[in-house]
């Protein structure tokens, strides 16, 4: 009996101690794979961090992209496109006349996918009128980029300035040319009454070219001014000023100047002496190109919040397709009476900068053969409509 019961305690020691050692075991497996599986979920947990960073980063880029005024659009090795934001979108337009835009890009990120940086314009017929310019971008692993830009209003300034540029040198070249002329003839000249003939005919040239830079620094410095001091000017004294610094050159062809009588308590807010400018020319241009002996009326009349100043010719009138150009620089519906007359081409111009920096502007209305009448309209100021209400 007591080895019997020997062997069942030794049996029940070596399978305690194998179930000891089994439990061991099994508790380290469990415990290396809580390890791992904590280690897969700390991966993921940075992938999905990470992922979500990178979303986050994508989503700033985009709206980036989105923010900027050129188009842009994006596609992948596979020419899959991948982007096209909101400015690509407007400017490229989805109508069937838009055609011939999209197969420019096609081409244009075609090049770039191959590796070949390119640059092309479009004109795209609109409406409106449009030239952009795309430029194809390579980018890594065989996907490309196109950019597109407006360069309309670009193009328009660059054709400004060359004409301005070609006007200026035309307009100081032939008063000078005719200067060094008659010093030539001059210097060669006894007879008195042909000198002071020559003498006269050089002060006029002198004359032009000097009215020539002044129209040119006015411009330059209403350009670059254009906000006008805020204060009142009366009406009535800038017409006065404008009408006396034009009446030698009216009285010499005997043009009368009618000035309607203005209340002295209209102001309007701006600048005197740009203000005087604006009208003095207006007054000049109606007495060049109105017939001797005829009159030029200048008046004024009021809403209470606007006032407009009328500067009415009898003259030639303007024809109907050239009213939206009259107010660029140097343009003339008449060269060859323009020259004849001694005006710059600029007075007009100077014009509607006055208007434009008043908060204003100005107006013409024409028949050919019977006048024009342009009127210049300027904020008044505050408090003028009870005055009128009053006077009503």
């Amino acid at each position: 009996m007591p080895l019997v019961l020997g062997s069942v305690a030794l049996v029940l020691g070596a399978a305690t101690a194998w179930l000891s050692i089994s439990w061991l075991r099994t508790t380290r497996r469990s415990a290396e794979q809580l390890r791992v599986m904590n280690s897969r979920l700390e991966r993921a947990d940075a992938t999905v961090a990470s992922l979500a960073g990178l979303e986050a980063r994508s989503a700033t880029v985009e709206a980036a992209v989105q923010a900027v005024p050129l188009g842009v659009i994006v596609t992948d090795d596979g020419g899959r496109e991948l982007f096209r934001n909101d400015a690509a979108a407007r400017l490229l337009g989805d109508r069937p006349a838009d055609a011939l835009a999209s197969s420019a890009v096609a081409e244009t990120m075609a090049a770039a996918a191959a590796g070949r940086a390119r640059e092309r314009p479009l004109d795209v017929l609109g409406p409106p009128r449009r030239t952009l310019s795309l430029s194809g971008v390579p980018l890594p692993g065989g996907a490309a980029a196109v950019i597109v830009e407006d360069v309309s209003e670009r193009r328009r300034l660059e054709a400004v300035r060359r004409d301005f540029v070609a006007n200026v040198s035309h307009e100081l070249k032939t008063p000078v040319a005719a200067l060094g002329l008659l010093a030539e003839t001059l210097a060669s000249e006894e007879d008195l009454a042909v000198v002071r003939r020559l003498v006269g005919r050089m002060q006029d040239e002198a004359f032009r070219v000097n009215h020539i830079i002044d129209d040119l620094l006015d411009l330059s410095r209403l350009e670059g001014e254009p906000m006008a001091p805020h204060e009142p000017v009366p009406v009535e004294a800038v017409v006065g000023e404008a009408v006396e610094h034009v009446r030698p050159a009216a009285d010499f062809r005997g043009i009368r100047i009618v000035a309607d009588a203005i209340s002295r308590s209209w102001n309007v807010i701006g600048d005197r002496r740009q203000l005087l400018s604006a009208l003095a020319n207006l007054l000049e241009n109606a007495v060049k190109y109105s017939g001797d002996g005829s009159d030029v009326s200048v008046r004024a009349r009021t809403d209470g919040t606007t006032i407009a100043l009328e500067v009415e010719d009898r003259g030639i009138g303007i024809p109907s397709r050239e009213l939206d150009r009259i107010f660029e620089r140097f343009y003339r519906v008449d060269r060859g009476r323009g020259r004849g007359t001694g005006g710059t081409g600029l007075g007009l111009s100077i014009v509607r900068h006055v208007a434009t920096n008043h908060g204003g502007e100005v107006r013409v209305s024409s028949v050919e053969g019977e006048g024009s009448v342009f009127t210049l309209l300027l904020p008044a100021q505050p408090g003028l409509v009870g005055l009128v209400a009053e006077a009503g």
